[in-house]
Order: C-alpha cells, then sequence, then structure tokens
C-alpha cells in the first residue's frame, strides 16, 4: 500500500534477503500493488518483481496480466489473497487516515499489519492491537518513528518489566538538515530548499519546521512505551521557524546548538510531552547529533540512561524496519 520510496526499497530488500528469508522457512511474493496513481493492482500468482524493482516510473499499463483491478481494499487484499499487508502511505496528523482504515481493512481480512506511518499509532494503537489479537495476526509499526531501529521491540521483547520514566531525543531529520545549514550560514528558506533538495523535506515541509513530524513521533513513543493514552494535543509543539540565522548561528559558535527537542518525562500529574528547539550544552549527548542523524535518551528504573543514535540513515533503514517487522510476524 503505497509506492513511494519506502515500500520500493522495501522490495529490493525482500529480493536482496531472499536467501536469508529462505534459511528462515519464509517464502514470498508481491501479490498486490496499491497507490493513488495507479490504483488497486492484484494478482495471486505474484506481480513481476523486474518491474517492481527497476528505476523507472511504472504505471498501470505495465501490468496487462494483473488478474484484477479492484475498486477498494477489502476487495484487493481479497483478490491478492495477502497474508501481509505492507502500508507506506503519507501521514495524516489529523487522524491517521485512510492508513487506518487500510491497516484495519487487513486485519479483519486475516493479514498482519505492517507499517511505515506514524498517524495509525497514534490515533488507533489501541484498536489495531486489539484487532491483530483478536484475529492471531500482528499489528506492527518498527519504522514509524527512528527509521528501522528497533525501538518498540527492543523495549517489548527484550527489556521485560522496564518502567520508561521519560525520554528525550532528537527525531526530526528535516529540522536537524535546516538548522545545519543556517549554522553555515545559509537563510531559513534556502535551508528548507537544500532539505529538499537532499529528500529529507516534502515539497510542502510544514509538517517538520512547525514540529508536528515530531509532535506525533513523540506521541507514539509515549502511548506504546509508557502506556499513557495521550492526545496529539496534548504534546506542547512549537517549531523552528521563528528562530533567526543570527540566533542560530550565534548558539553554534557559543558551542550550544539548537535542536528540535523532543521529550516526555512521567510526573504525579501525568505525562508531560514537549516539542520544542532547545539551546544544548556540549555535554548533552543530542547537542552535535547532526545532519539526518537522529537520538533518543531514555531513562528507565533500571537504566539511569540508555542511548540509541543513529548515523545518517537512508530509505534502506526505513525499509528495512518493515523488513524486520515481516519476518518477526510470519516467524511467529
Amino acid at each position: 500500500m503505497g509506492f513511494g520510496n519506502v515500500n520500493r526499497a522495501l522490495v529490493h530488500l525482500l529480493v536482496q534477503k531472499t536467501e536469508d528469508l529462505e534459511a528462515r522457512g519464509i517464502a514470498w511474493r508481491i501479490t498486490g500493488l496499491a497507490s493513488r496513481r495507479l490504483g488497486w493492482i492484484a494478482d495471486a500468482s505474484g506481480l513481476d518483481l523486474t518491474l517492481l524493482t527497476r528505476d523507472q516510473t511504472i504505471s498501470n499499463a505495465d501490468f496487462p496480466s494483473a488478474a484484477s483491478r479492484s475498486s477498494n481494499v477489502g476487495e484487493w487484499l481479497h483478490t491478492a489473497r495477502a497474508d501481509v499487508l505492507f502500508e507506506a502511505t503519507s501521514l495524516n496528523v489529523e487522524d491517521g487516515q485512510p492508513a487506518v482504515d487500510h491497516l484495519r481493512a487487513a486485519l479483519e481480512h486475516g493479514a498482519h499489519a505492517i507499517t511505515a506511518n506514524k498517524g495509525p499509532v497514534v490515533h488507533a494503537y489501541h484498536e489495531l492491537r486489539q484487532l491483530a489479537a483478536a484475529r492471531s495476526r500482528r499489528f506492527l509499526f518498527e519504522s514509524a518513528v527512528m527509521d528501522g531501529i528497533p525501538i518498540f521491540s527492543m523495549f517489548q521483547e527484550n527489556l521485560p518489566a522496564i518502567h520508561l520514566k521519560g525520554f528525550r531525543g532528537v527525531l526530526n531529520s528535516t529540522t536537524n538538515v535546516i538548522l545545519g545549514c543556517m549554522e553555515e550560514g545559509m537563510p531559513f528558506d534556502a535551508a528548507v530548499r537544500r532539505a529538499q533538495e537532499i529528500g529529507v523535506a516534502e515539497t510542502d515541509p510544514r509538517h517538520d519546521v512547525e514540529g508536528w513530524d515530531a509532535a506525533v513521533k513523540v506521541a507514539a513513543l509515549v502511548i506504546v512505551l509508557m502506556g499513557e493514552n495521550i492526545r496529539l494535543a496534548d504534546v506542547r509543539r512549537e517549531g523552528i521557524g521563528k528562530l533567526s540565522g543570527e540566533q542560530v548561528r550565534a548558539a553554534h559558535a557559543a558551542g550550544t546548538p539548537y535542536k528540535l527537542v523532543c521529550s516526555a518525562q512521567r510526573t504525579a500529574a501525568g505525562v508531560l510531552a514537549r516539542v520544542a528547539p532547545e539551546r544544548l550544552p556540549q555535554n548533552d549527548p543530542l547537542a552535535w547529533v547532526a545532519g539526518t542523524s537522529s537520538i533518543v535518551y531514555f531513562e528507565t528504573d533500571i537504566f539511569p540512561g540508555l542511548c540509541i543514535t543513529e548515523d545518517n540513515p537512508g530509505v534502506y533503514a526505513t525499509a528495512y524496519g518493515m523488513l524486520a517487522d515481516f519476518i518477526r510476524a510470519v516467524s511467529d
């Protein structure tokens, strides 16, 4: 579902990792492809991988032998005989749609639901998790926050009985790139264009610049890892748009650079969650994360500081998170 950079990279990874998957007893084929441009394409015998992995743009005309061109997600899943749905559509911060409906349809069909989309985690986590359990399927989303780094599975599978008190992180690569360019003397608008040129910023960068993308990530971490039913509106949000070039360069020269910091802290009154630009001292591990790199620093009852960093990931890192979720789902 969705055939942009992430799902394209996922198909390449599936091909590259076929031998590793076979060693785990996993066979696979792509039986359905859906996007706004292509519509619903399904063939239970398998779509042509040479088409799906080529560099050129594909069109409906490339699939003359497709068994069906469905009219809706349920019909598409049925025709494809889907065992797993990989959902990688655009983020809708308001309600997570239509990704929520697509994932719900997959689970109701009897397929595992895997997404790289943060929206469904924030807006429908409990519903989709309960539906998955009722159908003996998995709802997984490792790529939703920090590309393919195993944050969610680390806590859920490898750190049993850990109590998460809070976290701080730099989790939005677009603002990180923009601030870095401004430190080098670029005006804000030119820094945004640079982030777009290297592929980390959307054509409309407001979700990143205004802190929405970071706020959705904070909410997802709080809901899943801290067990709090926080709403997106509960995350205090401030973007980087009010920072001037002079402010950013002066902070960098003083050794206290600005970063868009994501944080949450458990208190007696509940979890306080926030996204805002902060000047960070040199001894803060968040201070020198540059470019498209990201970092999250967890505080737990056992580990006072548990830090995970990711150095300049590409789209294959996000796709790998979906591949890892796939292996977890079908190996259960």
